[in-house]
């Protein structure tokens, strides 16, 4: 009987512990749906919620640098509506640039083929993409084609405007802080299917 204790013991801890795993998920998940939101409310991000095949949400990504730089941010990937899977995006830049920046992003895939170039391992966009941070009454390139305008008043009303450039379209919302430059460019991304 006594060694029959450690064995309850174990049992009733991770029944007691089962809600709170679900309480985590579920504002996991409410984090994912409120970054959605802003993008679909976000001008012409919005309409490529209904043309694209799909895409990759980050809800947080974290970038500081002086001089020497890094990015982290973890996120979904959907396709049809469903998330599919799991992505990490890192960024390692040297250059002139300073401060630290809190953004949201996400990725549009024109096609099958564009997802499954993102899907398919390790994808890094290349030297040609580039975005700058939306923010409020600033005009900044929003597509990586590097060629685009837009402006916002917040997150919930950013104005945004590009397109696809090579089967992807991104879009980048700033959360807070202050950074001299924003780049796509050595974006790395891993994906994990579900």
């Amino acid at each position: 009987m006594r060694a029959c204790m450690p064995f309850r013991t174990f049992i009733l801890c991770l029944l007691l512990a089962l809600p709170f795993g679900s309480v985590v998920a579920d504002e996991d998940d409410a984090k994912y749906t409120r970054t959605i939101n802003v993008f679909r409310q976000a001008g012409a991000s919005g309409h490529f919620f209904d043309n694209s095949y799909g895409y990759a949400v980050f809800p947080t990504i974290g970038k500081a640098g002086f001089y020497v730089g890094g990015a982290y941010g973890k996120g979904r990937v959907y396709a049809a509506g469903n998330v599919t899977g799991d992505t990490t995006m890192i960024q390692l830049s040297v250059g002139f640039q300073l401060g630290g920046q809190g953004y949201s992003q996400i990725i549009f895939f024109e096609d099958q083929r564009a997802y499954d170039e993102f899907t398919g391992g390790n994808f890094e966009f290349s030297a040609d993409a580039s975005a700058v941070a939306i923010t409020a009454g600033a005009s900044a390139s929003a597509s990586t084609s590097g060629s685009s305008t837009g402006a916002s008043g917040g997150q919930n009303n950013a104005i945004t405007r590009g397109g696809y450039y090579k089967g992807m379209a991104t879009f980048i919302v700033a959360k807070g802080g202050l950074m001299y430059e924003a780049v796509l460019a050595g974006q790395k991304f891993s994906f994990t299917t579900r």
